[in-house]
C-alpha cells in the first residue's frame, strides 16, 4: 500500500492578501498544481486536496481529469486543524497506509524533500516530519494507526503539531534539499 498525500490549502491568505491556492510562482505555475505534482511525483497518491477560501476559483486550477480528492472545508476559518481534519477523514475512505501531509505555500518543497520523510518503507504506524536546521517543518508522515487520535485530538490552529510533539514523530532533516520555509507575505 501506499501513502496517500494531503495538500492543505484552504486558508483565506489574509497575510498575503489573497488565498495562498490562488497564488502563482513566477514561472506562472499555480502553487496548488505545484503542490499536488509534487505529492503525486513522490508517490502519493491519490492527493487529497483541501480547499476552502473561495474554493470554487481554487478548483478551477485543478486539471478536471484528475483522479485526485478534492475536499471543500466550510469550517475553514477555524483553523488548520478544520482543514486537517477533513483531509484526514476522506483519507479514512482510501487503502493508504499513511498520508504525507504538506501546506500548499511552500514554494522550494521538491519530491526529493517528501520522499526522504516518507522513508524505504512506509507503515501504518509511522510519524515522521520533515526538519530544516532543526525546526519541524512539512511534510509530515501520519500512518493510518494515527488518524483517529488525531482528528479527535485537533482544535485551533496548530494542526498536529502537538500530536507530533508527545507521540514523539521521527525528525527527518532536509535542510540540504529545501528551506522549508512558508510564504506568508506577497513578495516584494
Amino acid at each position: 500500500m501506499t501513502p496517500c498525500g494531503i495538500l492543505l490549502a484552504a486558508g483565506g491568505g489574509s497575510r498575503m492578501g489573497t488565498p495562498k491556492a490562488l497564488k502563482f510562482d513566477a514561472d506562472d505555475r499555480s502553487w496548488l498544481r505545484r503542490g499536488v505534482s509534487t505529492l503525486r511525483d513522490a508517490g502519493c497518491a491519490p492527493v487529497i486536496v483541501v480547499l476552502g477560501a473561495r474554493a470554487a476559483d481554487a478548483a478551477a486550477l485543478l486539471p478536471s481529469e484528475s483522479a485526485d480528492t478534492l475536499v471543500v472545508e466550510s469550517d475553514w476559518q477555524k483553523g488548520m486543524s478544520e482543514s486537517l481534519r477533513s483531509g484526514l477523514e476522506a483519507a479514512q475512505n482510501l487503502d493508504a497506509v499513511a498520508a504525507v501531509i504538506t501546506l500548499v505555500d511552500l514554494p522550494d518543497l521538491d519530491t526529493t524533500t517528501i520522499t526522504r520523510v516518507i522513508g524505504p518503507t512506509v507503515q501504518s504506524d509511522d510519524l515522521r516530519r520533515a526538519v530544516f536546521h532543526g525546526t519541524p517543518g512539512h511534510p509530515v508522515v501520519i500512518g493510518r494507526d494515527h488518524w483517529p487520535a488525531l482528528i479527535a485530538s485537533l482544535a485551533g490552529d496548530s494542526g498536529a503539531n502537538a500530536y507530533l510533539r508527545a507521540h514523539h514523530a521521527d525528525h527527518v532533516e532536509c535542510s540540504d534539499l529545501s528551506t522549508g520555509r512558508d510564504v506568508d507575505y506577497p513578495q516584494a
